[in-house]
């Protein structure tokens, strides 16, 4: 998923784990008159359009031989438009979608790997302020805690959705932080392998999310993202930290609404036009004894926290689904991937893991 749903995540994931990546793609319709997948593979201007790709990356200071190897034989890949177009975490409920992964079988995986890892993540949550639980939920859905990262070329799929026109600006820089990490050396362009939009290594991390979060943890000179779980712990770690990480939060609770409330949730809409589409749909936040003044409660009907947390309202599937209190921590794993099914899913599994 994009996760890390990404920075320009996670994820998202952003994830879409998250993890992660998704990083962090928040919308799922093509553009009026967005290149078809059959006029892609055949528009006339995509061996123009490439050239001057090839051209602002070697403007960008990335070599002529990285360039020629990267991407000489590049055409735009059928297979990825379509799934741009379907992605998960936009079709789904939040019971199907968390149905996938908080399976007794990934929970108990989840649980087992927070005992074997408690020292590498304890010293790794000190050093970022993140607890382990959320790191392993973020790997647990991103790639089935390293299970699942992709085997799909980076460079095709990333320069098909560049050439899009959807997202390209996104996607444009997405090549040229690829091309980087080759031509600087981070990692051979045979090994690049990762998902289908870009996303690579144990955190599923975008291109440019490795660029700026990846980490060295144990200082071999390597930010190694896809064999160092050091290195992947403090990534993922990073990437919530850098992004408002407060290591005394929860993310959020499931809530019970009062009878009628919902007709009263109009007034509580968030009117700004800052975050992505997923932030926008929150409500306005209020702390949580304001919250508990208006009737909200704990899904067990029990009183909310008096602790002042300010929290929103999400309902990922509409008023006929369930309510979530969330947190500032929440956001963080919105800028992994910008989806409320994937971040809800990281904050459930991250429950569990720590429910025995």
């Amino acid at each position: 998923m994009m996760s890390v749903i990404s920075k320009q995540s996670r994820f998202c994931a952003t994830l879409l784990s998250g993890a992660i990546i998704t990083f962090l793609l928040a919308a799922t319709t093509a553009l009026p008159h967005s290149p078809t997948v059959e006029q892609n593979a055949l528009a006339p201007d995509f061996e123009p359009w490439l050239e001057q790709l090839r051209e602002e990356a070697l403007q960008r200071g990335i070599s002529a031989a990285t360039i020629q190897a990267a991407l000489s034989h590049i055409k735009p890949l059928e297979k990825v438009l379509k799934k741009d177009r379907n992605q998960a975490e936009f079709k789904l409920t939040f019971a199907s979608y968390s149905a996938r992964v908080l399976t007794a079988e990934n929970i108990d995986r989840g649980r087992a790997l927070l005992q074997e890892h408690a020292t590498l993540l304890n010293k790794v949550s000190q050093s970022y302020g993140v607890q382990p639980r959320f790191i392993v939920a973020i790997w647990g859905l991103e790639t089935r805690y390293g299970a699942i990262t992709g085997s799909d070329d980076i460079l095709p799929g990333l320069t098909t959705l560049a050439y899009d026109r959807r997202r390209s600006q996104f996607f444009r820089e997405q090549v040229f932080a690829a091309l980087q990490m080759v031509d600087k050396g981070y990692i051979e362009l045979s090994e690049m392998r990762g998902s289908w939009a870009g996303a690579m290594g144990q955190p599923q991390f975008m291109p440019t999310s490795y660029m700026e979060y990846a980490q060295d943890f144990d200082g071999d000179g390597r930010r190694d993202i896809w064999n160092n779980l050091g290195d992947v712990f403090a990534s993922i770690a990073n990437y919530l930290s850098r992004h408002g990480w407060s290591d005394d939060l929860t993310w959020g609770r499931p809530i019970r609404l009062p009878v009628n409330f919902q007709r009263s949730l109009d007034a509580f809409a968030y009117k700004g036009e800052k975050g992505c589409r997923a932030e926008r749909s929150m409500t306005v936040t209020k702390i949580l004894p304001e919250w508990q003044a208006l009737g909200i409660r704990n899904e067990d009907g029990s009183d909310l926290p008096s602790r002042p947390i300010p929290a929103a309202i999400v309902q990922p599937d509409g008023p006929d689904g369930g309510a979530f209190l969330v947190y500032s921590n929440y956001r963080s794993v919105l800028r992994y991937n910008c989806a409320h099914l994937y971040a809800l899913t990281v904050g459930t599994l991250a429950d569990k893991l720590d429910d025995r």
